[in-house]
């Protein structure tokens, strides 16, 4: 169960689309992220953009490590805000 500290890890508007896939395939893959909402047909594949993608990625990441001293950082492609990313039926986990 998740509940919100007002902490959440989104892609850094500054961010190149290529350093932000590349935190994807990362935060998908070996980072162990729950991916599974941006896939097509899933409430966070829209918008269907690698900035709104990454965000979900980074901040499911991040949600399940930071507790192990895991950053929100992405090679400079995240950073960590206190506004709820979530939209719609898309909701990014917060676990304090």
């Amino acid at each position: 169960m998740f509940y919100s500290d007002g902490q959440w890890c989104i892609s850094n508007p500054n961010a190149s689309d290529d350093v932000l896939q590349k935190g994807i395939d990362w935060a998908c893959g070996v980072g162990g992220a729950d991916c599974s909402a941006i896939q097509p047909n899933q409430p966070c594949f829209e918008p269907n953009t690698v900035a709104d993608h990454a965000s979900y990625a980074f901040n499911s990441y991040w949600q399940k490590n930071k507790k192990q001293g895991a950053t929100c950082d992405f090679s400079g492609a995240a950073q960590q805000v206190s506004n709820d990313p979530s939209h719609g039926d898309c909701k990014f986990p917060s676990d304090p």
